[in-house]
């Protein structure tokens, strides 16, 4: 069994190899380790297209990726077995990818510590890892070769991701048809021996799910755009169609913000309006936006970034209501302050539209005098219990 100091000797050798490869365009041998065939090749190819220094993948546009992945028989299946590649991902730390037959990945999950790794090469939704845009990757090289792909460290030809080691297999349809391929990214120290049997045992599954679904006549076309809607005041949910998503707060947050700006936000006053100053990158934004248009069956647009289906939420029913004067509509439709229930919100947008309604509804139930208003407005969260003594003192 290799040791940690055999691996390390490999992959400086491996560097050695590729940068033999700039200057003489002739990858060969370094040392003792021999340069695999397959890379040998692959890294001639990437010299004409790749600048040596890449740092990061293209990104393909978001629209188009989303309705690639509607339209994909790989999101159906996918969604068969996400909590299994989720579990994947995090017991592993790994990065779990699913491309397009272009090498355009269409999702991921991942760990923690790669997710993160991920976001600045652009290994997202949407990053183009075909051999021309990156050079020598598994994804590109498992659909080139049409079989299970593995490239181990210095072996990548983008300094960016040598620090990776990534595991592909193909995924075809029941004709034997190319979908794309699932690949297992993590760092090369991480290397398994296992790491390529799993990555071909989940293809093999996805593949099972695909063939599943053309035998029951299931279509992978795009699903009609559900209904959604937000609790954003005091105990929140988010349902589509009737059924609960399970969201994060931060998720929550970005629905709420899509949900009250209907022209919808460019990516930087999206980010703006969830995050304000928090260090957040903006791929990690992306990365959010891209795993709510999976869960809402691509029901979010780019460009500017916007809800594509219909929404309705408890907040635009009490701003309705207060308009119309209804004191005690307001009252019972509010529940409380914004995202009390996900334990409060950091959104500069959520955070003025929690102050907005707060004071609203303060002075229309003082302005009522209403003792049952009053009582309505008391059984709520966040209720200002100076404007219920008011109420209920002026009516004696």
């Amino acid at each position: 069994m290799a040791t940690v100091q055999d691996a390390r000797e490999r992959r400086a050798a491996l560097v050695r190899a590729r940068q033999r490869a700039l200057v003489e365009a002739a990858p060969g041998e370094a040392g003792s380790i021999p340069v695999r065939d397959v890379i040998r090749a692959s890294w001639r190819r990437s010299l004409r297209s790749v600048d040596d220094d890449l740092a990061s993948a293209p990104l393909a546009d978001e629209s188009a990726t989303a309705e690639a992945w509607r339209a994909s028989p790989l999101q159906r299946a996918v969604g068969a077995l996400e909590e299994e590649l989720r579990h994947v991902a995090d017991d592993g730390d790994l990065v779990v990818a699913v491309t397009d037959p272009s090498a355009r990945i269409l999702w991921t999950c991942g760990g923690r510590v790669m997710r993160e790794r991920a976001e600045r090469v652009n290994f997202v939704a949407g990053g183009r890892w075909d051999e021309a845009s990156v050079g020598t990757n598994a994804l590109d090289l498992a659909l080139r070769t049409a079989g299970p792909a593995t490239v181990w460290s210095a072996e990548h030809f983008a300094p960016a991701v040598q620090g990776w080691v990534c595991w592909a297999a193909p995924v075809r349809d029941p004709r034997g048809v190319p979908l794309g391929v699932l690949d297992l990214s993590t760092t090369w120290e991480r290397s398994h021996p296992l790491g390529l049997t799993t990555a071909r045992a989940l293809a093999a599954l996805l593949a099972h799910e695909v063939a599943a679904a053309a035998r029951e006549g299931r279509t992978p076309g795009p699903a009609a755009p559900g209904a959604l809607h937000l609790r954003l005041l005091g105990a929140c949910s988010a349902e589509l169609d009737g059924e609960e998503l399970r969201l994060t707060r931060r998720q929550l947050e970005l629905l709420a913000v899509l949900s009250l700006s209907p022209a919808g936000l460019a990516a930087d006053a999206l980010h703006d309006a969830v995050y304000g100053d928090a260090p957040v990158t903006r791929s990690t934004l992306k990365a959010e936006v891209s795993h709510l248009r999976t869960l809402l069956g691509g029901g979010i647009g780019s460009r500017p970034y916007r809800l594509l289906l219909p929404c309705t939420t408890d907040v635009d029913v009490v701003r309705r209501r207060l308009r119309a004067g209804d004191a005690a509509g307001a009252a019972e439709a509010w529940g409380g302050e914004v995202l009390a229930g996900a334990g409060g919100t950091d959104s500069p947008v959520l955070r003025r539209v929690d102050a907005e309604l707060s004071a609203g509804l303060r002075d229309a139930v003082l302005a009522t005098g209403d003792r049952a208003v009053a009582l309505t407005y008391a059984a709520t969260s966040g209720a200002d219990p100076h404007v219920v003594r008011r109420v209920l003192g002026a009516t004696r």
